[in-house]
Order: structure tokens, then C-alpha cells, then sequence
């Protein structure tokens, strides 16, 4: 079978339940696993974000949005040439991957077109429920559930420890620093998991702007800064478009150095298997004496300006 996955998410789960031979076609946003890199990729992005703040970012989508232009461009070209039996694309967010219209109207015009497989998870569940969906597609439904059994038991075990908890601390997860977005979608349930209470996402419905005020009137003892698409040193070179402003120094977070940085890409953004590493990454910051995560190094705090450290370090030190 030759799949073509326009999803860094799914692309994870094609090698996880089968090997990288079958892909013949990946997004630019396909990074992982490291030997998927070499596939043809397929789709890129009109906007060159490399050196773009995110409020410049942020303009240059809306400006796209408003003009009815697309954000993504497919080689069709490619496409036709890799002829592909399945094409796995999305229906969740046309700011973060080519449209379902763009695919469909590519894929007709091919001498035999391939069957789209559209994804649209919105919860935690959804998400794992998909691996089991791209799983059937591909032929590999028993390694997709056997996949899902390990992953939802290493749901359980991080519910199991962070039971023991005193108390669930008040959680703010930042999605975009400009403007202010709290993330949505499964990251609320991600963090019902690591033992917190989102204060500003809501589980199942999109990621929203919010204001400096909203934040401020939260008063989360935990902060996790996750936007979409950036890595740690990505986030670190704009993070003062939230401290300077007015009564950074004064939430609860701040004052007990309960900032965090994180690999947003790796384990929040992107519905894919590694959605559980980010719940164990949240339960180490929230629960420091009950969790560690494997994914340790993907967690920095923000008084931290060197090398990542674990969260269970960071707040005992």
C-alpha cells in the first residue's frame, strides 16, 4: 500500500503500527520519527514563519484567511507521480494543514484516486479513537487497537499516582503568545489526566483568544506555554510578550516558579500517540513528587535559560 499522510500526527501512527516503506508522501511538518525525513513532501506552507514574531504570524494568516487565499500548497505534480492508495489529511484546523477542498479536487483529477481518510478529533478520546481509524484504513487494525490498549494503560497508570494528590492545581495552558490563545481541544482532557483544572480551555471545543485580564483573573498556579507549532527555544526568544506585561510578577504561578516551557509540536499540539508522553510531561509539573516522565527534557521553566531540566528538579531545588 502507498500512503501519502499529510499529518505529522497520523504519519507517527502509520510507523508506529506498520514500518516507513509505505509512505510515499508527507507534509513539511512530518518530523518524526527522524527517518521519515527523507519522504517526498508534499505540501508547504505559503508563509514563510522562520522569521516572523507571532503577532506578524497571526496578521499574515488572518490577511490570507480574509482574502480567500490558501495557507498550504499541494504538488499536485508529486501527487500524481507517487500514486498513492490513501491520503490522510484533516477537517479539525485549515490554519494548520491543507484543506480537505484542496485534497479533494487533487485527488480527482488523478487517473485513479485514492481513498481520503479526513480526520477531525476534538478530545483525548477522539484522538486515540483515530489511531484505530487510520489503523483499519491501512490494513493494521489489531496493531492499532493492541497500540491504543498500551497507550490508555499508561493513561491509567498516570491517574493512578496523581489520585494521590493533596490538591488539583489551577492550570493555564498557552496556546499562541500574540495574541493570547488558550488551548482547546484534547488539552483540557490532558490535563484532567495529569491531575489539574483548566482554568481557561475548554475540553472538546476550539482553541480561543483570550485576554491579558482573562489570564490575570484566572490566577493559575501552573502555567504551561505550549504554542502551536514552536519548540522551547522557538517560544523562550517571545516569551517577554508575557512577561512584561502588567502583574506578570503578581500571579501565583510566577510567584512560585511554576512557569513552564514546553515542546508544544511533540506532545500538545499534534493529535497523535505521543499526546500521552505530554500528559505524563503535565503530570511531572503538576505533581513533581508523584510523576516523572520519560519526556523530561521536552519541559524547561522558564527561570531556567540553559539546557532543559526535569520538572520534578526544577520545582524542588
Amino acid at each position: 500500500m502507498r500512503i501519502c499522510s499529510l499529518l505529522p500526527g497520523a504519519t507517527e501512527v502509520v510507523v508506529a503500527l506498520w514500518n516507513t516503506k509505505h509512505l510515499v508522501g508527507i507534509s513539511h511538518e512530518c518530523d518524526y520519527p527522524p527517518e521519515i525525513r527523507t519522504k517526498p513532501v508534499l505540501v508547504r506552507a505559503v508563509i514563510d514563519t522562520s522569521a516572523l514574531s507571532s503577532h506578524e504570524i497571526d496578521q499574515r494568516i488572518r490577511a490570507k484567511v480574509q482574502a480567500g487565499l490558501p495557507l498550504y500548497e499541494l504538488d499536485e505534480t508529486l501527487l500524481a507521480r507517487v500514486r498513492p492508495h490513501l491520503v490522510i489529511t484533516q477537517d479539525l484546523c485549515h490554519a494548520c494543514a491543507i484543506t480537505p477542498t484542496q485534497i479533494a479536487r487533487a485527488v480527482r483529477a488523478l487517473p485513479s484516486p485514492p481513498r481520503v481518510l479526513s480526520l477531525n478529533p476534538s478530545t483525548l478520546d477522539e484522538v486515540l479513537a483515530d489511531i484505530g481509524r487510520i489503523g483499519e484504513a491501512i490494513g493494521r487494525g489489531r496493531e492499532a487497537a493492541a497500540l491504543v490498549e498500551q497507550l490508555r494503560a499508561r493513561l491509567h497508570a498516570v491517574l493512578l499516582q496523581v489520585a494521590h494528590a493533596d490538591k488539583h492545581p489551577r492550570v493555564a495552558c498557552i496556546e499562541w503568545l500574540d495574541p493570547l490563545y488558550a488551548a482547546g481541544h484534547w488539552v483540557p482532557d490532558m490535563v484532567a489526566c495529569a491531575g489539574g483544572v483548566d482554568v481557561l480551555g475548554t475540553a472538546g471545543a476550539p482553541s480561543e483568544p483570550i485576554t491579558w485580564k482573562q489570564l490575570r483573573a484566572a490566577k493559575p498556579d501552573v502555567m504551561v506555554i505550549m504554542p502551536c507549532g514552536f519548540p522551547i527555544a522557538r517560544t523562550r526568544r517571545e516569551i517577554a510578550r508575557l512577561t512584561k506585561q502588567p502583574g506578570w510578577k503578581t500571579l501565583p504561578a510566577v510567584k512560585t516558579g511554576r512557569v513552564f516551557l514546553v515542546d508544544g509540536p511533540a506532545y500538545f499540539n499534534r493529535p497523535g500517540p505521543r499526546v500521552i508522553d505530554g500528559v505524563e510531561l503535565l503530570a511531572s509539573c503538576l505533581h513533581p513528587s508523584l510523576v516523572q516522565s520519560a519526556a523530561s527534557d521536552a519541559v524547561q521553566p522558564l527561570a531556567s535559560r540553559t539546557r532543559p531540566v526535569s520538572a520534578h528538579a526544577a520545582t524542588r531545588s
